[in-house]
Formats: C-alpha cells, sequence, structure tokens
C-alpha cells in the first residue's frame, strides 16, 4: 500500500458518521478530518462540555450528543436518537485504570472498550448503511479472553491485563460481526484499527504513577493524533478495505507510520472463543443484533 493520507479521503458529502469519543485525541481528528470532507458528524462524547469545544475547533457539519458508554442506559438513550447513519466509528475507551464498576456493574474496562460498543452497534445496526470501524490495540497481543471472569470478579485485578482482554474482545467483535453481516448478505462491513504509538490524552489517564511516565514516553516516541488517526480514517472511508480487515500503521512494531493492513494473534482469529464471546456479550447487556 502507498502512503495514504488525508488528503486521499473521498468526498463524504451525504454521508452521517457517529464518531464516539469524538472530544479528543484520535476521536477528535477522525471526526474533524470526516467534517472537513462533507460529512455529517455525530460527535458521541460523555462529557458535552468538551465535546463542544472540540466541536468548535471543526469546519462543517458537527453535531455533539451525550454517550456514556459505560452507562448502557445512556447507550440506549442515545441510539434512539438515531435516526439513520452510514458508518459508526467505535472509538471511545479507557486503558488500565484502576479497578472500578460501570453504571451496570461491568469491570470498567470491559465494559467502556467493550461491552458499550457492542450494545451500541447491536441497536444501531438496522440503521446503519456502509461501515463499523472498531478500534482494538497492538495489546491485543498480551490479552486473553476470561469468558468464566469476563468482569474480573473472581481474578485478582491486573489493569493492564484487563486493558489486553478488553481490546481482544474488540478485535474478535469486529471479525465475528463481519461473519455474521457476511453470512445474512448485509453490504455493511465491519472493520478494526489500532492506532500504534499515538501522543493522546489516554495514556495520562490512568491514574496511577505510570501516566505522567506514558504520556512522557508518547510524546518522546510516539507519533502524532494526526498520524494515529489515520488507520481509523482508512477504515472508515477506502474503498479498498477488507470486510473484517484489521489496519494499523506500517512502521516498526506498528508503532507509527502509514497505516496498512496488520496482523493478529492465534486468539483474535479463534472463531469458537469468539461465538461464545458474542453469547455472552449479548447476556451481560440484553442486546440481541437484528
Amino acid at each position: 500500500m502507498s502512503a495514504w493520507t488525508t488528503a486521499d479521503i473521498p468526498d463524504q458529502h451525504g454521508r452521517t458518521v457517529i464518531v464516539t469519543g469524538a472530544n479528543s485525541g484520535i476521536g477528535a481528528v477522525t471526526a474533524r478530518e470526516l467534517a472537513a470532507h462533507g460529512a455529517t458528524v455525530i460527535l458521541a462524547c460523555r462529557d458535552i462540555e468538551k465535546g463542544a469545544r472540540a466541536a468548535s475547533t471543526m469546519t462543517g457539519d458537527v453535531e455533539v450528543r451525550r454517550l456514556d458508554l459505560a452507562d448502557l442506559a445512556s447507550v440506549r438513550r442515545f441510539a434512539e436518537g438515531v435516526d439513520g447513519v452510514d458508518a459508526l466509528v467505535n472509538n471511545a475507551g479507557v486503558m488500565a485504570v484502576p479497578e472500578r464498576r460501570t453504571a451496570d456493574g461491568f469491570e470498567m474496562q470491559i465494559g467502556t472498550n467493550f461491552l458499550g460498543p457492542f450494545a451500541l452497534t447491536g441497536l444501531l445496526l438496522d440503521r446503519i448503511t456502509s461501515r463499523v470501524v472498531t478500534l482494538s490495540s497492538a495489546a491485543h497481543r498480551a490479552g486473553t479472553i476470561d469468558l468464566a471472569d469476563l468482569n474480573w470478579r473472581s481474578r485478582r485485578y491486573r489493569r493492564w491485563a484487563a486493558y489486553g482482554q478488553s481490546k481482544l474482545a474488540d478485535l474478535m467483535f469486529s471479525a465475528e460481526l463481519q461473519r455474521r453481516l457476511t453470512a445474512n448478505g448485509s453490504p455493511v462491513l465491519s472493520v478494526a484499527a489500532h492506532p500504534g504509538f499515538a501522543s493522546t490524552e489516554l495514556q495520562s489517564h490512568t491514574e496511577s504513577a505510570q501516566g505522567p511516565l506514558l504520556g512522557w514516553g508518547t510524546r518522546l516516541l510516539g507519533q502524532s493524533a494526526e498520524m494515529g488517526a489515520l488507520p481509523t480514517l482508512y477504515a472508515a472511508v477506502s474503498p479498498d478495505v477488507e470486510p473484517g480487515g484489521y489496519y494499523g500503521p506500517s512502521g516498526f512494531g506498528e508503532m507509527r507510520g502509514d497505516p496498512k493492513p496488520v496482523g493478529r494473534t492465534a486468539a483474535a482469529r479463534d472463531e469458537r472463543v469468539a461465538a461464545e464471546l458474542w453469547t455472552k456479550a449479548e447476556a451481560l447487556t440484553g442486546v440481541t443484533f437484528p
């Protein structure tokens, strides 16, 4: 793949795109570029004020709506207000936070990063006409899915292991969604992406001594949020994406560089576990897909 930049984004006029977590970082860049190329962009943000500040820096047709992925009631309210959408970008997430629970009692990272987006996608799927893009991470490589204790109730909580599990779940969800879309004859694509080692606010929100160190490391070694958003933008708009594809940076260790197709672990390709995870997510969220 030759170097792909925002100059390669096709005209987006007439398309409506939802970007979760669009008030900062990768999500804000994704929303900004899609709007600049003509899309109507809904910035789905937990913090409306931060979303409004981000929207004020963008050109084009943008709107801020409240969405808290750590609260299924909020997810349902948001979905009820959507009439139709071409693409959904499941960008919002948390990383390596201390042990805590969502409004529904889920471990915070699996709840925010996977179960919330799973429910949102299921509630909107009959109104999505083009694509679902789900953000994973290179950290999926260190993740394992514990179906018996997905929410860390019997295991000793380990924040990075919980993050890896959530990002592996995202990647497995994206692939399983594509398998189900294909089986149903749907033209909608499910695609995954990851930003590499990008300098955003995510690293500073671990609420630990690691936060400043991670922030310093990403500023020193990581790429900009603008570069980190390219795999997401590519997945969202390129006519060349493959159904069920996974895109990330092309450089060493997938830490930085232009977007390209990237690999995934054997665990991420386990269709049996993916199907079981899907069933588990339906039971936990109460959301079944059309």
